[in-house]
């Protein structure tokens, strides 16, 4: 039997498993649309609005489900704008597949229309771009880029599509199953090493980050830091992927770092580090650890051997998934120290984070975010994208081992949007909350309508506070009273939510918020709430008022 390349590539996804994909439709791709025709309700293509929302979708699904999340665009100019998407899975880590419409073999190299060099033009922000030069190596491309998104460090892989060769007709047969990843245990060496390392200090500190935690990685790993009373830190944005409610987890080493967590790392004698890239949000700017000699103890576990000493040269580097070095952590038991009062107080610390005093706001985003940390149940899932209101989601939440956070590492604008859909698509009956301000949500709020008609609307909160507000902190104490380029004049929310077909409301004070609230969950087309932030109330714990003074009287 033959089929032409677009078949053969569609009926392979499907035999690894695939049952969503994200894209929007080009004509360079259409032998892969018609073969998806009639794969609907097997392998089903969730019709986006621009490139960008969809890659995002696909990054976000990727770093949910924990198998490469899939996206097509087509050539040239869907390519363009779908790179934002694969930068920010490969910053976090997350497995990804984009497929990308290219010209005929026999126009490359003339700058024919929409013509693009992927390699070129991907190779800094993928783990891997190939084109597919014959439609009798789809399978083998197909095996290789899934095996590559997911194995090592996880991450996005580019695959390039020119449109003869998906019009081709070959006599290759597709993938036939899925294929099992056998991920590297540590050896008994190793472990006996990294406990010695632990036992012997005064000051140890865990450290994690990564996208494919197992829930039973995350209930070793808490058993063993429990048992032994160590600190645990996440890498930003991965707060999630262990229990906020235990003992021991002590918050964030992400941008904006709380003094406490600061402390841990810098003046930690050992880090065993599990999972983590070591950027540079999670060292605050490479200072908490010197580069490349750190003065801490450092045990580094990671699945790939390339991110070993990339940066830091540690005492002992484990090539190992870090989920089977957990696993293997606990069931070896426990270790001890005098470390009590080290860990209480990393503890303590994290937890005052959370007593706010009231904002100079409207709405107050301290009393919403206590209200939504007792009343979202155990298995939400929030969004976000990049500004200084992603705080609320990310610090002044506390994640259960059910609960996760879809948030780009790389601080992209505009991923929360699509992130809460992509989180709809995979898991309809979750409750999906988005944080997204004025200005990031209108990077992508046209996939509203990606997410009507894929029926899968989550609830978007609008920080509204008619500026870019990450940028306006960033000019008050740079330039203090010179604000040029970062206020915004911003449509009607509601009207523009409601003509997308959501539910939509305005929230004019924190008094209002658990009314509108109740009636956006209750919701069975999707809600936006539009939240009347004041300017003022920049950060939990310091006004724009406050920048600026301080600003200049440093000048001064």
């Amino acid at each position: 039997m033959t089929r032409n390349g677009g078949r053969l590539l569609v009926e392979c996804l499907a035999r690894l498993g695939v049952s969503k994909s994200f894209g929007v439709p080009g004509e360079s791709y259409l032998a892969v649309l018609d073969a998806l025709h009639d794969f609907e309700g097997k392998l089903d293509y969730i019709i986006c609005r621009q490139e960008g929302g969809a890659a995002y979708m696909a990054a976000a699904y990727g770093k949910l489900t924990g198998m490469p999340g899939i996206c097509f665009v087509t050539r040239g100019p869907g390519a363009a704008n779908a790179m934002i998407g694969v930068h920010t899975a490969m910053q976090d880590s997350s497995p990804m597949i984009l497929f990308v419409g290219q010209v005929g073999t026999d126009m490359k190299e003339r700058e024919a229309f929409q013509e693009l060099d992927y390699k070129s033009v991907f190779g800094q922000v993928a783990k891997w771009v190939v084109e597919v030069n014959g439609s009798s190596r789809i399978p083998e491309i197909i095996a290789r880029a899934w095996t590559t998104a997911l194995s090592g460090r996880p991450g996005p892989v580019v695959v390039a599509l020119p449109e003869d060769v998906l019009a081709e007709n070959a006599s290759a047969m597709p993938i036939k199953g899925k294929i099992g990843l056998s991920a590297p245990s540590p050896s008994a060496n190793a472990m006996g090493k990294a406990r010695g390392i632990l036992s012997d200090a005064r000051r140890p500190l865990i450290i994690y980050g990564g996208c494919l935690w197992t829930a039973s990685a995350s209930r070793a790993l808490q058993k063993f830091a429990e048992a032994s009373n160590i600190p645990v830190v996440s890498v930003f944005r991965y707060q999630d992927q262990f229990d906020n409610h235990s003992s021991v987890f002590c918050g964030e080493a992400g941008v904006g770092m709380i003094p406490s967590v600061k402390s841990l790392v810098a003046n930690a004698d050992a880090i065993l580090a599990l999972g983590n890239r070591f950027g540079e949000n999670s060292t605050d700017g490479y200072t908490l650890l010197n580069v490349p000699e750190p003065r801490q103890r450092l045990i580094h576990v990671h699945a790939s051997d390339r991110e070993i000493g990339k940066v830091y040269l540690p005492e002992l580097g484990i090539h190992a998934d870090p989920c089977a070095f957990a696993e293997s952590l606990s069931e070896a038991g426990p270790v001890t120290g005098t470390w009590d009062d080290w860990r209480a107080n990393g503890r303590n610390a994290y937890l005052d984070e959370f007593i706010l005093p009231d904002l100079p706001s409207p709405v107050d985003m301290g009393k919403v975010s206590a209200h939504l940390r007792k009343t979202l149940p155990d298995d939400v899932i929030l969004t976000n994208g990049a500004g200084n209101f992603t705080v609320w989601p990310n610090r002044h939440f506390i994640f259960g081992p059910k609960a996760r956070l879809l948030a780009p590492q790389s601080g992209a604008m505009g991923y929360g949007v699509p992130a809460a859909i992509a989180a709809k698509v995979a898991k309809p009956e979750s409750t999906v909350v988005c944080f997204s301000g004025d200005g990031d949500f209108q990077m992508t709020c046209q996939e509203l309508a990606t997410a009507q008609q894929a029926s899968a609307q989550p609830i978007i909160l609008i920080l509204n506070n008619g500026t870019y507000g990450t940028i306006r902190a960033h000019q008050e104490r740079n330039y203090p009273a010179r604000v040029f380029g970062t206020s915004m004049v911003n449509p009607d929310f509601v009207s523009l939510a409601r003509a997308y077909g959501f539910h939509a409301e305005r929230v004019e004070n924190t008094e209002q918020f658990e009314e509108a609230f109740k009636n956006a969950r209750g919701s069975k087309t999707g809600s936006v709430l539009d939240l009347n932030i004041a300017a003022e109330a920049i950060t939990p714990r310091a006004t724009i008022s406050q920048l600026r003074e301080a600003a200049l009287k440093n000048g001064e």
